[in-house]
C-alpha cells in the first residue's frame, strides 16, 4: 500500500473509528465503572465496590428473567433458522413467482419491532378471541394472559419477523453452491435429502454461523416486542432481561445496580456467542 493510499485509508476510516469510540467503547467502560457505584442518574455517583454484584446474586427476579430469556432464545434460534433455511430452499428452486415469494417472506423484517408487537397484540387479543367465540375455545382468548401462551406468542412474532431475514442469508450461500457438485451427486444416485445434507449443507456452514450469531444476539437483547406484547406480565413472568434492566434503571432509578445487571448479561451473551462461533467455525473447516 502506497503512502497516498494509506493516507486516504486513514482519512476515510477515522470518522467511523471515532464514532465507534464515542458511541460504543467509551460508554462501555463508563458502564463498568458505574456498576461499582450507587447512582440514581442525577446525584453524584458513590463507589460501593462489589455490593451491587453481591446483591445481584440474591435477585430472584433478575435470574428468573435470565432463565426466561434463555428458554426463549433457545426455541427462537432453532425455529428461525429451520424456517429461514426451509424458505431459502423453497425460493431457490426455479419456478415462476419465486422472486415474489422472496419479497413477501422478507417484508415482516421491514416493520419496526414495537409496531410489529402492537399489530400482533391486536391479532392475539381480538382475532384469536373472535375465533375462540366461534369454536367455544377459551384457550384462544387468553394468549397474552398466561406465562406459557405469552412465551409462545413472543416466539411466533420473533419467528415471523426474522425468518425472512435469515432466509436472505441462506439464499446467498445456496446460490454459490457449484452446480457441478449437484450434477455429480445426481449421477451417483443421491436422493434430495442426501444432496442437501452431504453437498449443500457443508457448503452453507458459513451462512449458518452468521445466521446463528444474528438470531442469538437478537433473541437475547429483545425488548420492544416484549414491551408491546406482554409488558412482562402476568406478574413479570414473561419479563426478559433487557426489560428487567430497563425497569431497574429508569423506573426504580437504580442506575448503578442496573449497570451491574447489564455487565453480567453482557458476559453471559458474550460467552455463549463466542462458544457458538467457535464451534460452528470448526465445522466450516471440516467441511
Amino acid at each position: 500500500m502506497t503512502h497516498q493510499k494509506k493516507t486516504w485509508f486513514y482519512l476515510f476510516s477515522a470518522p467511523v473509528i471515532i464514532a465507534l469510540f464515542i458511541v460504543v467503547v467509551i460508554p462501555f467502560f463508563y458502564g463498568i465503572y458505574y456498576s461499582f457505584t450507587d447512582w440514581n442518574g442525577v446525584s453524584e455517583a458513590a463507589l460501593v465496590g462489589f455490593s451491587n454484584y453481591s446483591k445481584l446474586l440474591k435477585d430472584q427476579e433478575f435470574w428468573t428473567s435470565i432463565w426466561f430469556t434463555t428458554k426463549f432464545a433457545f426455541v427462537a434460534i432453532i425455529l428461525i433458522n429451520a424456517i429461514g433455511l426451509g424458505l431459502a430452499l423453497l425460493v431457490t428452486n426455479k419456478f415462476k413467482g419465486a422472486n415474489l415469494l422472496r419479497t413477501i417472506f422478507f417484508m415482516p423484517n421491514l416493520i419496526g419491532g414495537l409496531i410489529l408487537g402492537f399489530i400482533w397484540q391486536f391479532i392475539f387479543i381480538n382475532a384469536f378471541s373472535a375465533i375462540g367465540d366461534v369454536l367455544n375455545s377459551t384457550g384462544l382468548k387468553t394468549w397474552l394472559s398466561t406465562p406459557e401462551t405469552g412465551f409462545w406468542a413472543m416466539v411466533i412474532v420473533m419467528c415471523w419477523q426474522m425468518s425472512g431475514y435469515v432466509m436472505v442469508i441462506y439464499i446467498s450461500y445456496l446460490q454459490s453452491v457449484d452446480d457441478a457438485l449437484l450434477e455429480a451427486s445426481d449421477l451417483d444416485g443421491a436422493s434430495a435429502f442426501q444432496k442437501f445434507w452431504h453437498v449443500k449443507f457443508p457448503l452453507i456452514m458459513p451462512g449458518f454461523t452468521v445466521s446463528l450469531f444474528m438470531t442469538l444476539s437478537n433473541s437475547f437483547k429483545l425488548y420492544d416486542q416484549n414491551l408491546s406484547l406482554t409488558n412482562g406480565g402476568p406478574y413479570k413472568s414473561t419479563q426478559m432481561v433487557a426489560m428487567n434492566i430497563y425497569n431497574t434503571a429508569f423506573l426504580e432509578n437504580k442506575m448503578g445496580y442496573a449497570q451491574s445487571k447489564a455487565v453480567i448479561f453482557f458476559l453471559c451473551v458474550a460467552i455463549i456467542s463466542l462458544t457458538q462461533v467457535y464451534l460452528t467455525k470448526r465445522k466450516e473447516v471440516e467441511a
